[in-house]
């Protein structure tokens, strides 16, 4: 059982959450008239909010460090369902793929997605960075576990409110959304769309004309690179079936989370790093090689990515989340 203070009535995680919902429910209340699947946006939300109000409850009658990760890992979880709602904010505006395709033809002088694959081919190469690419979300487990079976051994109490297996993921879920806020109003698909949109030979001649809306109604993309035949090349195809689309390309959120992850891990479990940080280094590259990102969005992802973890830091530390209301 929980000792301590009792336990508020909802954590920061899912404070934060349900701020995003608010929030999203505000943008689909200005657009209504111009989205496309609103009925759906609404019956996900309201999911969201069922699960939510039962894993409160069911914490609320055991009340334990058990229950309390569910509720943080849940959340977590449910980014699946929140990454391709972008889509449907930024599928009604006109795509922007072209300028910043065109603004890697102007900085490289080619296309480094096209060409990454072509020099790297075998299936090792491909193993290792569709294993990097599959990592991301392993990464943000990891750690989020590690810190909760540290904390669980110094049997700190579940209503702590300095625990770091809520506050670390209540950072984490913050920088995701900040990056989902962009993609809402950002609507870059990548290469892996864009490419396939206007064909590959107008990619590799240097041509990206105009598309608009195309991706609207259009959903098709590049077959991933690599060995067809292995094991995490067919791990990353299969996600990309399940809940991918022509969204979120640029800044690179893949870099920039795990590029936060990386950083809390050093500041809470320093050890972990060493275990992380080759997954790391294959998943900045393969991000690339794989076709989902521009250069210029891995660039932007790491650039991007500490900036965003200290502007979480500021939210989750100020006066927007009500510490009466929140453990």
């Amino acid at each position: 059982m929980v000792q301590g203070k009792r336990l508020a009535l909802i954590n920061r995680v899912e404070f934060v959450a349900a701020a995003w919902c608010l929030l999203t429910l505000a943008f689909m209340g200005l657009l209504w008239s111009r989205l496309i699947n609103p009925a759906e946006m609404l019956l996900m939300r309201g999911e969201w909010l069922l699960m939510t109000v039962v894993l409160v409850v069911i914490g609320h009658l055991w009340p334990c460090r058990l229950t309390m990760m569910a509720r943080i890992t849940s959340q977590l979880a449910w980014l699946a369902q929140w990454y391709p709602d972008t889509y449907e904010f930024n599928r009604i505006l006109p795509n922007l793929d072209h300028v910043f395709a065109g603004l890697e033809q102007t900085i490289f002088g080619c296309q480094p997605s096209l060409l990454f694959c072509e020099l790297c081919p075998g299936k090792v190469w491909s193993e290792l960075l569709n294993m990097g690419y599959w990592s991301y979300y392993p990464m943000i487990i990891v750690l989020v576990l590690t810190i909760f079976a540290k904390e669980t051994l110094e049997k700190k109490p579940a209503s702590d409110p300095n625990q770091l297996s809520v506050s670390v993921p209540t950072l984490i879920l913050t920088s995701f959304f900040t990056y989902y806020l962009i993609y809402n109003f950002l609507p870059v698909a990548g290469p892996q769309y864009y490419f396939q949109a206007i064909g590959l030979d107008a990619a590799a001649a240097g041509q990206f004309p105009s598309i608009g809306t195309y991706f609207s109604s259009h959903t098709e993309m590049l077959p991933n690179p690599g060995d067809p035949d292995g094991l995490f090349h067919n791990l990353v195809a299969s996600a990309h079936a399940a809940g991918e689309r022509p969204t979120a390309a640029f800044p690179s959120s893949h870099i920039g989370v795990s590029t936060i992850v990386l950083i809390l891990a050093r500041l809470h479990v320093p050890r972990l790093v060493w275990f992380l940080l080759p997954f790391y280094v294959l998943l900045c590259l393969s991000t690339v090689y794989i076709q989902a990102h521009y250069l210029i969005d891995a660039i932007a992802g790491l650039i991007s990515g500490p900036l965003v973890l200290a502007l979480a830091n500021c939210i989750c530390n100020s006066k927007l989340i009500p510490q009466r209301l929140v453990s």
